[in-house]
This record gives structure tokens, sequence and C-alpha cells, in this order.
């Protein structure tokens, strides 16, 4: 990840955090919705911001090598 990803990866997580922390949701419902509005301020302000770079902030590095076999220990 470069530097934008991971200011957007933390921007969601943080967001989730502070929504969670003033709803105390108690339900798993409840929570995969506070996750997804958390997610979706990230997604958000990530769609402009790479409307003002022209340009997107994802990079190729989160890819994984499919090529190597996992190994099992």
């Amino acid at each position: 990840m470069d530097d934008l990803e991971l200011i957007f990866t933390m921007l969601g997580e943080r967001v989730t955090t502070e929504i969670s922390k003033k709803e105390q949701p108690k339900t798993l419902s409840k929570n995969k919705n506070v996750a997804k509005r958390g997610g979706k301020v990230a997604g958000t302000a990530r769609i402009e911001t790479e409307k003002e770079l022209g340009r997107s902030v994802v990079s190729e590095q989160n890819f994984l090598d499919n090529e190597r076999p996992k190994k099992l220990d």
C-alpha cells in the first residue's frame, strides 16, 4: 500500500470506531451497518480525492502474487 491507500484505510477504521463508540451497537447486524457506514465515509473521501488528483489512489502493489504456491507449516 502507498500512503494514500493507508490513509483511507485508517480513515474508514477510525470513523467506524467512533460511530461504534457513539451508538454502541449490540447485534451483529447493527455492527455490520456501522462498519458499512464507516467504509462509505472513507470510500467517498477516496473518490473525491481521485477526482481532484485525476488518478486512482489504488496501487498495483495490493495484488497478491498468485504464482507462488502457499506453504503450509
